[in-house]
């Protein structure tokens, strides 16, 4: 991809900190866009804000909880007031929620639905009605999980919340489309971040026998998945999920869990 692939366009990606949201930023602003970076965290997500700006990329941070659909909104309504437009939402704020079927309690579920789901559904929303209004068309990217496609042991409402992301990047095509917007999903399989080795110490091994290509993902895996489907080149894919998992699906290994508490 060009180095100035981006150059122009305005972001808004949740959940960016750390991790998978920070480097789909990181890439986007490295290669032109401007971004408005989101996190629950607000001193986290100027502290990932200020290094890309130090790279000399463009970025605002603006800390809040990706789940309530008013927040949202204003995180659309920053990337217009301060960048004019916005082109691209990565809806990456997500939780990951381990339990047990039958144990799982009713506020488990619905912290667990209002960030992955509702957070989701509303900014995909609120940015395709900006960029209706806009008639310059836009990329929307939901973040699933492989798990929204297999099943796995202690994840199973957190599957659910991951598969029905992938129906809303299908079901939404029919209504975007004809403005230019494309809503596309990416399914991660095991990768390697701050918080999946801060939950289990044994991940990166485990999960690494546990995958065809025998290597976990690198952020930087699923961030270029990100950047092509939200780039030029992906402008004719549409209600498709990427599967960026080594293979993993194909066989759906589960090497020894240990599930934090």
């Amino acid at each position: 991809m060009a180095e100035n692939a981006f150059e122009g366009k305005v972001a808004v990606v949740t959940g960016a900190g750390i991790g998978i949201g920070y480097e789909i930023c990181r890439s986007l602003a490295n290669q032109g866009a401007s971004v408005v970076l989101n996190d629950i965290d607000a001193h986290l997500a100027q502290e990932a804000a200020d290094k890309i700006k130090q790279a000399g990329g463009e970025c605002v941070a603006k800390g809040g909880n990706a789940s309530e659909p008013s927040f949202v909104a204003s995180l659309v309504e920053e990337a217009v007031e301060r960048y004019g437009a916005i082109d691209i939402a990565v809806a990456n704020a997500g939780v990951t929620a381990y339990g047990a079927f039958l144990d799982y309690t009713e506020e488990q579920f619905e912290t667990l639905v209002s960030l992955n789901l509702r957070g989701s559904f509303f900014l995909a929303q609120q940015a395709a009605i900006c960029m209706k209004k806009q008639n310059t068309g836009g990329r929307i990217v939901l973040m699933s999980s492989v798990t929204g496609h297999q099943s796995h042991p202690y994840l199973v409402p957190y599957g659910m919340t991951k598969a029905a992301l992938r129906m809303l990047a299908k079901g939404l095509v029919g209504e975007l489309a004809p403005f230019g917007i494309t809503v596309n999903a990416i399914s991660p399989g095991a990768v390697l971040t701050e918080r999946t080795t801060g939950d289990d110490p044994e991940f990166e091994e485990g999960w690494s026998k546990a995958t065809p290509n025998g290597r976990v993902a690198t952020v930087e895996d699923i961030a270029n998945a990100a950047l092509f489907l939200v780039s030029d080149k992906a402008r004719h894919i549409n209600g498709h999920t990427l599967l960026v998992d080594g293979g993993w699906t194909a066989t759906s290994a589960v090497p020894t869990l240990n599930i934090p508490d």
